[in-house]
């Protein structure tokens, strides 16, 4: 993936995994005008790129994966600009959530407010064992409005988060692999290479089965359990006819490695 998205956000491309790394260590990574543009690009760019098995959202510097909102850039932005940003994270979040293939987090440092909901709309969470994670909005007068409140409490239930958004309450690394917040720990100078192994771990998968079943889960748990069925036996038809679903059979029967190519 040559293409080019500025500086605000570097892209690579490693074989079937796309990195994308947040590049404002000296702002600790705070998402600003160009950092959100870029990244906007990067999934207008990878949306459609069926040869694309993963992705990886990490950052750049080793103190901080993102604490959220650049607070210097907003204070200077009119009511009116201030909910047309919020629109745009919201949207960009959402997109995230739904692209077709897994999104692992490589959260290589402390993730705060929008970072940490960033890190929540993707699929798994890698953090640092030195790093800090919160929702501290309510401490500045405003609540986590990208997603924060919804997916945190989906995710670790809703005891926790209320605990958690409430007190703007700001966990360890364990406490939130304990709580189930995270996939993993790493140290942070790991944080990307247990990503990438993760990644390749999922390129061993039916690429069309793994978008079937993120699709599955990710809408069932917001529908009443008959109708989660429902999507549940809609996914399973639409691979049936596949061809990597022929090819899993035929390499099972024959003890090899399938071939899977996302047909």
């Amino acid at each position: 993936m040559a293409k080019h998205f500025g500086t605000a956000v570097l892209v690579k491309r490693e074989g079937s995994m796309a990195i994308a790394t947040l590049n404002r260590p000296d702002k600790l990574n705070a998402i600003n005008r160009d950092m959100l543009e870029e990244l906007t690009a990067f999934l207008d760019v990878i949306q459609t790129d069926k040869t694309l098995r993963s992705i990886i959202i990490t950052a750049a510097g080793d103190k901080a994966f993102c604490v959220g909102a650049d607070l210097k850039e907003r204070q200077a932005m009119t009511e009116k600009d201030i909910l047309q940003r919020f629109d745009q994270v919201h949207k960009l979040y959402t997109r995230l959530e739904n692209l077709r293939v897994p999104v692992i987090a490589a959260v290589n440092g402390a993730a705060l407010g929008g970072g940490l909901e960033l890190a929540l709309a993707c699929d798994f969470r890698i953090l640092a064992n030195n790093a800090m994670v919160g929702l501290p909005e309510v401490s500045l007068a405003i609540i986590p409005g990208n997603g924060g409140t919804q997916r945190l409490a989906r995710i670790v239930g809703m005891s926790k988060a209320l605990e958690w958004v409430l007190f703007a309450k700001r966990l360890t690394a364990k406490e939130a692999l304990d709580a189930g917040l995270v996939t993993q720990t790493a140290d942070a100078a790991e944080c990307l290479a247990s990503a990438k192994a993760m990644a390749e771990a999922l390129q061993e998968m039916g690429p069309l089965a793994l978008g079937a079943a993120k699709k599955a889960i990710r809408q069932g748990i917001e529908l009443p359990m008959q109708k989660a069925l429902e999507l549940e036996t809609e996914c399973y038809k639409s691979l049936i006819s596949s061809k990597d679903r022929k090819e899993g059979i035929v390499a099972f029967l024959n003890k090899k490695k399938p071939n899977y190519t996302g047909e």
